[in-house]
C-alpha cells in the first residue's frame, strides 16, 4: 500500500510493540464505580500504559479503586467532556507519546470486558491502518441531531485506537490545536465524535471498525444491536442500552433484557453493572430498559435454597385490626423461621391483636406489639417505631405490610389495591420462596415491590403529585444523588415491600421523629409520609443496590390486559410510532380543560415553539398589553364559535 497526498503507508500493529490506554472517567459523586476497575484489569494485559483521566473531583476512595489497575492518575477541571480530557492528556504526555506505537482513546461510557479482549487486538493489530474503532456509525440524512444536513459515517468515540504514524503527524497536532469549546453534549458529538473520522479518512489516513455496521441490520449497532455485537465477541457493552429513553429504545426493538442475558453467558460480573445502573439511572426508566419486572413461579419446584437461609422479620402496621387474620396468612407463606413485629396506634388495639397473636403462635413464631404513634401512619411506624430492628443487624430481609382499606376511594377500588399488593409480593408458599431465591441470587437486589398501580387510580402520567419538590430537599439532605424520573418514580405504592435493610440504611439511619410527620392532618401528597413512599427506590439506588417489581401471572394477566387497552386508547391520536406520539403530546403541554385558548396553545407550542414566550413579553409592554389581549379575545371568541359549528 503506498502513501497518500503525504500519509505514511498504514501499517499492522508491530509485534511487542507499546500500547498505550488513555481512559476519561466522570463521576457525580467524585467516586469510582467499581465497573470501572474491571475494564481496566481487563485491559491491563494488552497496554504497557494506562492513564486514567478525571474529570471533576476525585475521592481518596476513587484513587484506592484506580490505583492498582493503571500507571497514572490525572485530575483535570470537567470542562469540555471526554474530548478535552483527552487533549489534556495529550498535553500532559507531551514528547512521550512518540513511544508508542498506538494510543487507545478511551472513555467510560461502556461496560467490559463482556467477551475477551484478546480475541480483537489479536485481529485488529494485524490490520494496517492507521486508526481503527471498536464499532461505527452509518452515514444518516438527514442528521437526527439537527434535523437536517447530513451525519457523516463514523467511528465512535468512546474507543479510537491511533497508530504511530498518524499521532506523529502534522495533521494530528494541528486537529487538537484547533479543536473549538464543547459546553455541551451536542456539541462534542458535532465538533469532534461525527467529524473526526471524516476529516482524517479525507487527509488520506486509513481506518477500520472491530465490528462494522456493515455487517448489522443497524445504522448504529452498539445501541441497537448490543446484544448481536456481544455475542460476535465484542468485548465491550455501552452503557446508553439501560437509560436511553425507554420509548425510543422500544420503537427500535432494543430489549436489555436480552443483553444482559448476553453479557452474563460470557462471564461478566453483573453485580458491578447493577450497582453503576442503581446510582446513575432514573429507577424507572432502569426498569423499564432493562425490563426488571419479575413474575416467579407459584407452582413446582421453588428456586429458594433451604441450606442458605434468609433471616426474616416481618413488620406489619395494623390500624384494622380486622385485617390481621389476613394479613398474616400472607405472611406464612414466608419460608419457617420468620419473625413477626406488629405496630399499632394505641394500647385497646394493642391487647386485642396480642390476644390473636397469641391464640395462633403461641411460642412457635417470635412476636412482639408495639404501640406507636399513628402521625405518619405506616412510615412513621416503621421509620421511628421500628428503627432498632431496622438497625440492629439481625435480619436479611424486612417484610414491610400495612392494613390497607382505603375506604374513602371505594370498595372495589380499595379491594383491588389491597390484593395487588398483598397478592404480588406473598402470593403463595412456592412464589413467595421465588421471591426471596431472588435476594439469595442477587446480592446487589436491594428491595422488590408490586408494579405501579393504574386499576382504580389515576397514577399513570402523575404519580409525583405535589411530592416532587419535598423530594428534591429531602434527596439532599439524605444525600441520595441517585437521578429523579420525569414523570412518575418508581416507587412502591401502597408502601409495601421487601428489602434489605442495608438498602434502606439511608432512610433509617436518619433521626425521625413522630412529630416530623406533622400529625394527622399533614397526611397528603406534599407531606412528609407521601414523599417517604416514593424514595425507598432512590435510597437503595445511592447504597448501590438495584430494584425490582414482581408479580404473579394471575394479576398480570388482568393488570397488562387493561393496561394494553389503555395504552391502545391513549395512542389512537397523532402520527408516527408510540415514541413520537409521547414527544408531541408533552411539547403540547396541559389542554385539559379543552378552551379554545387551551387549543390555541398547544397549537403555538407544537408549530411555532418560543412564539408564545415573545408575544407574552411584547404583551407585558403596557403600550400595547390592552390591544393585544382585546385582539387575543376576539380571535379566541371566533376560534371558539367556529368548533361550536356557527
Amino acid at each position: 500500500m503506498t502513501a497518500v497526498s503525504g500519509v505514511g503507508v498504514p501499517v499492522a500493529f508491530p509485534v511487542g510493540g507499546r500500547r498505550l490506554v488513555v481512559y476519561v472517567v466522570w463521576d457525580r459523586r467524585g467516586g469510582v464505580e467499581d465497573y470501572i476497575p474491571v475494564a481496566l484489569a481487563g485491559l491491563r494485559e494488552h497496554a504497557d500504559r494506562i492513564l486514567v483521566v478525571v474529570n471533576g473531583e476525585l475521592s481518596a476512595e476513587g484513587r484506592a479503586k484506580l490505583e492498582p489497575v493503571c500507571d497514572e492518575v490525572l485530575v483535570r477541571e470537567n470542562r469540555g467532556f471526554d474530548i478535552w480530557a483527552h487533549k489534556d492528556a495529550l498535553d500532559h504526555l507531551g514528547s512521550s507519546v512518540a513511544e508508542f506505537d498506538e494510543v487507545v482513546f478511551a472513555n467510560d461510557t461502556w461496560y467490559g470486558p463482556v467477551r475477551p479482549f484478546g480475541p480483537v487486538f489479536e485481529r485488529m493489530d494485524a490490520q494496517p491502518v492507521h486508526f481503527w474503532g471498536m464499532t461505527d456509525h452509518a452515514r444518516e440524512v438527514p442528521n437526527p441531531f439537527t434535523g437536517s444536513g447530513v451525519l457523516p459515517y463514523h467511528l465512535q468515540s468512546f474507543w479510537i485506537a491511533v497508530r504511530r504514524e498518524m499521532l506523529g503527524s502534522s495533521r494530528w497536532r494541528e486537529y487538537w490545536a484547533a479543536l473549538p469549546e464543547m459546553p455541551g453534549y451536542f456539541d462534542a458529538v458535532l465538533k469532534h465524535e461525527v467529524v473526526f473520522t471524516e476529516h482524517f479518512a479525507e487527509a488520506g489516513y486509513v481506518h477500520q471498525a472491530a465490528f462494522p455496521q456493515s455487517e448489522y441490520p443497524s445504522k448504529n449497532p452498539s445501541l441497537y444491536d448490543a446484544a448481536a455485537l456481544v455475542a460476535d465477541g465484542c468485548p465491550l457493552l455501552k452503557r446508553r442500552v439501560f437509560f436511553q429513553w425507554p420509548p425510543y429504545l422500544n420503537a427500535n426493538g432494543v430489549v436489555g433484557r436480552w443483553v444482559i442475558d448476553e453479557a452474563e453467558a460470557g462471564g461478566y460480573p453483573l453485580e458491578v453493572m447493577w450497582q453503576d445502573l442503581a446510582r446513575n439511572v432514573a429507577p424507572k426508566v432502569l426498569n423499564a430498559d432493562a425490563a426488571m419486572l419479575e413474575i416467579p413461579a407459584s407452582a413446582g419446584a421453588t428456586r429458594y435454597d433451604p441450606d442458605r437461609p434468609l433471616r426474616v422479620v416481618a413488620i406489619l402496621h395494623v390500624f384494622y385490626t380486622e385485617m390481621l387474620d389476613g394479613m398474616l396468612d400472607r405472611v406464612e407463606t414466608l419460608p419457617d423461621g420468620f419473625d413477626l413485629i406488629v405496630t399499632t396506634p394505641d394500647q385497646a388495639r394493642a391487647d386485642t391483636l396480642s390476644t390473636r397473636l397469641a391464640e395462633r403462635y403461641g411460642t412457635a413464631v417470635s412476636w412482639q406489639v408495639r404501640v406507636v404513634d399513628n402521625s405518619g401512619r405506616d412510615q412513621s411506624a416503621f421509620l421511628v417505631g421500628c428503627r432498632d430492628v431496622l438497625l440492629g443487624g439481625g435480619y436479611d430481609l424486612v417484610v414491610k405490610l400495612h392494613s390497607k382499606k382505603t375506604p374513602q376511594d371505594g370498595f372495589n377500588v380499595g379491594r383491588h389495591f389491597a390484593r395487588q399488593q398483598f397478592g404480588n409480593l406473598l402470593a403463595g408458599p412456592a412464589y413467595t420462596a421465588n421471591v426471596l431465591a431472588m435476594f439469595q441470587r442477587e446480592p446487589g437486589l436491594g428491595m422488590v415491590f408490586p408494579p405501579m398501580i393504574h386499576i382504580g387510580y389515576p397514577t399513570m402520567g402523575r404519580a409525583w403529585w405535589a411530592n416532587k419538590p419535598g423530594f428534591e430537599v429531602l434527596a439532599d439532605v439524605l444525600g441520595i444523588h441517585v437521578p429523579l424520573d420525569d414523570v412518575s418514580p418508581l416507587a412502591p405504592y401502597g408502601s409495601m415491600f421487601i428489602a434489605r435493610p442495608e438498602a434502606l440504611r439511608l432512610l433509617v439511619d436518619h433521626p425521625w421523629k413522630y412529630e416530623d410527620f406533622g400529625g394527622e392532618g399533614a397526611y397528603a401528597d406534599g407531606g412528609l409520609a407521601h414523599i417517604l413512599e416514593r424514595m425507598p427506590a432512590y435510597a437503595a439506588g445511592e447504597q448501590g443496590y438495584h430494584s425490582r417489581t414482581v408479580a404473579n401471572a394471575d394479576y398480570i394477566a388482568t393488570s397488562y390486559a387493561a393496561l394494553e387497552f389503555n395504552l391502545d386508547e391513549l395512542s389512537a391520536g397523532g402520527r408516527g410510532d408510540l415514541s413520537e406520539r409521547i414527544q408531541t403530546l408533552r411539547l403540547a403541554g396541559d389542554f385539559s380543560r379543552g378552551r379554545a385558548i387551551d387549543f390555541l396553545r398547544v397549537y403555538l407550542r407544537v408549530h411555532h415553539p418560543g412564539l408564545g414566550a415573545r408575544l407574552r413579553a411584547v404583551a407585558a409592554a403596557p403600550t400595547v398589553r390592552g390591544r393585544l389581549l382585546r385582539a387575543a379575545r376576539r380571535l379566541v371568541r371566533r376560534a371558539g364559535a367556529l368548533r361550536r359549528g356557527r
